[in-house]
């Protein structure tokens, strides 16, 4: 098996492989719950029935795990690369709330956009237009792009630990530090820390478990059983519709539009940042079989649609194995295994507390902006940008949203300071579109 992933070419061993897969696992196994749980409320009804919220919250729980296992198997076996794929937050919320409780569109029609932009992504992806947009992006953004994710995750640890937290007056500041949940984070981290620096193997993956077991004791950690039932998929399973009215909506159209422009970019983003920060993209910035890392993403939103839930894209998490030593796609089979064991397992999954994996996240945010010192900050014309994508990703909750401000100024500003020869036709267009995504889709 070794042989087959490349895994001593890649400076890698089969232990930590293991280690980077079951680190990607831990960090991101709350999608599980949580998608389901976002998702339910745009069934009919769901939000005051209690009996009709449980089937379809254990439907789309199911479909969330085969969705996920599927895609990251696929991106390890074919792309051979240590990401994971889940349904996307912020995608799934767009698919409730927006699409389904404020445009009124039936949550099964919604999933026939899902389908849809599937389909789209893997045409697109076989006729290599995605890999051709991405590497149109100017490296200086795509290394912004791998800082702004790690602050992004960074800043889902720190909320997600309490550390951070709204405040109506600034928007966020300074959580309760001697609450449960800040005390297990901040002890994780320091276990991370000092076992990575100190080079113990599985550092991220001891840490996760050293703070869920600490946890225990600050009372956040609770396990409520170790073996499920397996929930009925077949509430969801195969219910996405077509039909005719559908078809020539323009709002139906509009759906599949902004599905597929943030989903394109978020997913772009995101395996730049992780290839650069894993050292797979070459001097320009680009990932190698980026192709077959899109297919991979195609297939998990295609599944997904096909098993009843939102949109699939490659996780920012997956930094948590790559933090672990992860250089493979062994890692991504790994991680895949362990998802489908929640099919049967996820009572015990659930135990791990969020306070427990937000110290993972603030790690992993730290190693990934290491790549700033590649940027030319002297130049304006090419810090800014980077700035502006940058911050945009944590202060907007979107990487493509911070991706499509920095592709509108770097131009921008080249051709008003006399440097446009530097930026090429593509990038002008990426520009325009970005623009008239602001402006029609945002």
């Amino acid at each position: 098996m070794k042989d087959i992933f490349g895994v001593k070419a890649a400076g890698s061993s089969f232990k930590t492989e293991l280690y980077g897969g079951i680190a990607t696992f831990l960090t991101m196994a709350y999608i599980i719950f949580v998608n389901p749980s976002v998702v339910v409320n745009a069934i009919p009804g769901a939000a005051s029935d209690p009996a009709l919220y449980n089937q379809y919250f254990g439907a789309i729980m199911v479909a969330t795990i085969i969705a996920s296992a599927i895609g990251t198997l696929l991106m390890g076996l074919f792309a051979n690369y240590p990401f994971a794929l889940a349904p996307g937050m912020g995608l799934n919320a767009y698919f409730t709330y927006t699409v389904c409780l404020k445009l009124g569109i039936d949550w099964k029609v919604a999933l026939g956009a899902i389908f849809m932009e599937g389909l789209i992504f893997i045409l697109l992806t076989v006729l290599g237009v995605r890999t051709k947009i991405t590497n149109a992006m100017p490296k200086t953004i795509k290394i912004a792009t791998g800082a702004g994710i790690g602050l992004f995750i960074a800043y889902i640890g720190l909320k997600g630990a309490g550390i951070v937290v709204s405040d109506p007056a600034t928007f966020v500041t300074l959580g309760d530090m001697t609450s449960p949940q800040a005390l297990t984070a901040v002890f994780g981290l320091i276990i991370i820390a000092v076992l990575f620096a100190l080079k113990v193997p599985g550092s991220v993956m001891i840490g996760i478990l050293a703070a869920t077991i600490f946890g225990a004791f600050m009372g956040i950690t609770k396990i409520d059983g170790i073996v499920g039932p397996i929930p009925d998929i077949s509430p969801t399973f195969m219910k996405l519709q077509f039909n005719w009215e559908s078809i020539i909506s323009p709002t139906f159209w509009m759906v599949v539009l902004t599905f597929f422009f943030v989903d394109f970019f978020d997913t772009a983003g995101t395996l730049t940042g992780l290839g650069h920060s894993a050292g797979y993209t070459d001097k320009d910035g680009n990932l190698p079989r980026s192709e077959r890392a899109y297919l991979a993403d195609s297939f998990g939103t295609f599944i997904g649609a096909i098993f009843g839930t939102s949109t699939c894209t490659t996780y920012i998490e997956s930094g948590a194995g790559i933090a672990q030593g992860a250089r493979t796609g062994l890692a991504s089979v790994f991680t895949s295994v362990f998802l489908l064991l929640m099919v049967f397992f996820s009572p015990l999954a659930a135990a791990i507390p969020s306070a427990a994996t937000a110290p993972a996240l603030i790690f992993v945010g730290s190693l990934m902006v290491m790549s700033l010192k590649e940027i030319e900050w002297e130049d304006t014309t090419e810090g800014l940008p980077a700035f502006i994508t940058m911050v945009s990703m944590p202060l907007t909750y979107s990487i493509a949203t911070g991706i499509t401000l920095g592709m509108i100024f770097y131009p921008i500003i080249k051709l008003f300071t006399g440097k446009y020869k530097q930026v090429n036709i593509m990038t002008w267009i990426l520009a325009a579109l970005f623009i008239l995504y602001l402006i029609f889709l945002h």
